[in-house]
């Protein structure tokens, strides 16, 4: 088995990763590069392989640099499988759409621009025909569940905890009666963080692949950035400012929510001062992305499932606008009453957070607050590093409102959190492979685990290939021992989802008011079937493993 390393590989964005053997082309992950002109360019550079011979692709999650390539690739040819889980598969469609989109928007501009200066027209880099050729490509799979790419490639999706549908992926690869297995972290999160899990502790790998965004790097704790998130709005209200807040539109848009719902329906002071500023999310991506967050608890950690139980679902609240079109977008800008508003891109390259940006930049009553990692050549990382003029839509901003960056609310695991994964491995794995960072936290994270653990890692520049032995992993020898059946698992899938269903009509025919006797008598019912169901599960034994049995 090789690996190449096609993306991600001098920085943080394209993650794609080739697996190949003999027999077989795989990708792990397509994703978009991000940043400076000169960083986005490479989207337009070649594949160092041929589109064509790649069987499957496997995306560990829905953030644009991990999957935004996919159509381009099947516009080069690829007609194989794309592999994501349930939830992923739910946002893809929403990003690829989104991304498709943005191009042809792009396109559109540059070439009223070329039409003028006597220059050709130029191509999207994509289109809607190449997103919707996609999506009809994408096979949703869950986690824990051992899937067959070919005669020789195995996989299973484990919870990342980064965000929605987040994975980190197992490859299993046999080769001449051996097997190798490999581990790709994909974007680990923090642990802690509401709504979703933490992440997935492997104990098990022959070569690791994995990210170090925040390889040389310390968070503060969330709960330090939530009070100062706040102190910020409080303040930027009093003055009679807006609160303008670049968020991605999957992870970090609803992390924001369920933290400002606590204070919107909840009591205390915080309470008392912000419940009458309207909040708006003013992006469409992350209202639909929203929407898909509601409909996979299956994904939300229990604190989450208690608000739901309690019959306040932690997405949604009083003052809370969701803005569809242009016109209402267009519209917060004209209201002078304070507000808060999170819109997308994050990183302000894109999207409708550049209108919000030129209408609250130059005006020091505001506040622009930074939740997550601001890529260079982005206009997010010119504005943390304290940049004082910019330019938006051809006209020169300057910069006086406070600018913030509140690192608490990544969704990227720190150094210690990135540790703390790689320590879960029993031994060393013969090669630990560092992408998806800047040189600096790549070599920083290198040191520290040299340091504290005594391991090397190998820091990957450019597209560099490795040919990977085989290993003795003792899971990967009988990977199908391990792992309930698809069928098996596909049954109990049918029979909870009957039951979250009944679950559902009892909780909100109970909010309705209906005969609570009546209510009472289907929970016992409910119960019933649940234990009836935690037999069954248990017959499985050692095919399933605990934290399937713990949630199902």
């Amino acid at each position: 088995m090789k690996i190449k390393f096609c993306g991600a590989a001098t920085g943080v964005t394209g993650s794609c990763h080739l697996i190949s053997t003999e027999k077989h082309k795989v990708l792990l992950d397509c994703g978009m590069f991000q940043g400076g002109k000169a960083m986005e360019a490479l989207n337009k550079e070649p594949f160092p392989f041929n589109a064509s011979e790649i069987e499957a692709v496997v995306i560990s999650h829905a953030h644009i640099d991990h999957c935004g390539r996919l159509p381009l690739l099947v516009k080069q040819g690829f007609k194989g499988v794309i592999y994501a889980s349930d939830a992923t598969a739910d946002l893809l469609p929403v990003m690829l759409r989104d991304s498709a989109h943005i191009h042809e928007q792009d396109s559109q501009w540059q070439n009223k621009r070329n039409l003028r200066a006597g220059k050709p027209n130029v191509e999207p880099l994509y289109t809607t025909n190449d997103a919707e050729a996609t999506i009809s490509l994408i096979r949703p799979v869950r986690y824990d569940q051992l899937i067959e790419l070919n005669d020789e490639m195995k996989i299973v999706f484990n919870d990342a905890g980064h965000i929605l549908g987040s994975a980190i992926i197992e490859v299993f690869c046999d080769e001449e009666g051996s097997t190798t297995k490999l581990v790709f972290s994909g974007d680990i999160g923090m642990s802690g963080r509401p709504i979703l899990k933490d992440p997935t502790i492997i104990h098990k790998a022959d070569y690791v692949v994995m990210e170090t965004t925040y390889g040389n790097r310390l968070h503060e704790s969330n709960k330090d950035s939530i009070s100062k998130l706040l102190d910020i709005a409080v303040a930027t209200v009093q003055r009679g400012g807006n609160v303008v807040i670049p968020s991605f539109a999957v992870g970090r848009t609803q992390e924001l929510l369920f933290e400002l719902n606590k204070v919107y329906d909840g009591m205390g002071p915080m309470h008392e001062l912000l419940k009458s500023v309207p909040v708006y999310v003013d992006s469409p991506m992350a209202t639909t992305a929203t929407e898909i967050f509601k409909d996979n608890a299956q994904a939300y950690d229990d604190e989450t499932r208690a608000y739901i139980l309690k019959g306040d679902h932690p997405l949604d609240f009083k003052n809370l606008h969701f803005t569809a079109s242009s016109q209402e977008s267009q519209a917060i800008n004209f209201d002078n009453r304070p507000k808060i508003i999170l819109s997308a891109s994050g990183m302000c390259d894109a999207g409708r957070i550049r209108h919000h940006l030129k209408h609250n930049l130059w005006d020091k009553k505001n506040s622009i607050v930074f939740v997550g990692y601001q890529a260079e050549g982005t206009l997010g990382r010119r504005l943390v590093d304290g940049e004082k003029s910019v330019t938006l839509f051809g006209e020169e901003i300057n910069v006086a409102a406070e600018i913030h960056n509140l690192e608490g609310f990544s969704g990227h695991a720190d150094r210690d959190a990135l540790f703390a994964w790689l320590n879960g491995f029993e031994k060393k794995p013969k090669q630990i492979f560092l992408v998806h960072g800047e040189s600096d936290a790549k070599q920083g994270f290198a040191e520290y685990v040299k340091a504290n653990k005594g391991w090397d890692c190998e820091i990957v520049h450019g597209y560099d290939e490795y040919n990977l032995q085989a290993g003795e992993i003792s899971d990967g020898q009988n990977a199908e021992m391990d792992f309930a059946s698809g069928e098996e698992i596909d049954k109990l899938r049918f029979r909870v989802a009957a039951m979250h269903s009944e679950l559902e009509n009892i909780l909100y025919s109970t909010h309705l008011a209906v005969d609570q006797s009546v209510s009472a008598k289907r929970m016992s019912e409910l119960k019933n079937k649940l234990a009836e169901l935690e037999k069954d599960v248990f017959a499985l034994g050692a095919t399933v493993t605990k934290e399937d049995r713990d949630e199902q």
